[in-house]
């Protein structure tokens, strides 16, 4: 189905920046809007239930599961993420763009059911940066930020299943790069007759 608004899809290996970038972006574009997944992993540091993920138990997990409540879901670092099917529509149906923070899995899982999803990778500059901003965050042990490299390798393979790659070297170039994928999408025909049908039919475009 065609909404008014548009749905972003955003994913990275972990420490590449993809929270950050997002956070930027909604600070700087109040169209941009996020959805709050469900997690079956606990809060970290100020984290709240509602605002970051829905918290939920595994058998609360499961029940949606069973349910078709998620338009995505999926095993990341061995916990379980999956983001509203109800919450993404009701969004865009009200003509906000939506983004969606997740891994590649949920992803691909999305284009499937939304052709029109945007879907943007964002890529560290070298594995050894990776490494530092892992090093850097200090929340994980040595052992789970290892794990973390391993499943980056297999992550990044998956980048050319996505429309558009950004690396972050620079923040300020990668949030240049977010902000211009972003507003190329707003100007693609399909989109512009989506949100302004009066001025093609005044122009009487068909």
């Amino acid at each position: 189905m065609d909404y008014p608004g548009n749905l972003f899809v955003v994913a990275a290996p972990s420490g590449a920046g993809k929270s950050s970038l997002v956070k930027a972006l909604m600070e700087l574009d109040s169209r941009v809007q996020p959805t709050v997944s469900h997690t079956t992993r606990a809060p970290r540091g100020q984290e709240k239930h509602g605002r970051e993920y829905f918290f939920v138990s595994v058998q609360e997990f499961d029940a949606m599961v069973l349910a078709d409540a998620f338009v995505e879901w999926a095993h990341v670092h061995g916990q379980r993420y999956g983001t509203s099917k109800k919450t993404i529509e009701d969004r865009m149906a009200q003509g906000t763009d939506v983004v969606l923070e997740i891994d590649y899995q949920g992803a691909l899982q999305i284009k499937k059911m939304y052709a029109n999803a945007v879907l943007i990778f964002i890529l560290p500059p070298s594995w050894e940066e990776l490494r530092s901003r892992l090093e850097r965050r200090g929340e994980d042990s040595p052992e789970i930020i290892e794990l973390r490299l391993q499943n980056a390798a297999i992550e990044m393979s998956q980048a050319k299943e996505f429309d558009f790659v950004i690396i972050n070297e620079v923040f300020d170039r990668a949030l240049f790069d977010l902000k211009a994928v972003v507003h190329a999408q707003r100007l693609k025909y399909h989109v512009q007759r989506r949100t302004r049908p009066d001025t093609f039919q005044a122009l009487k475009i068909a």
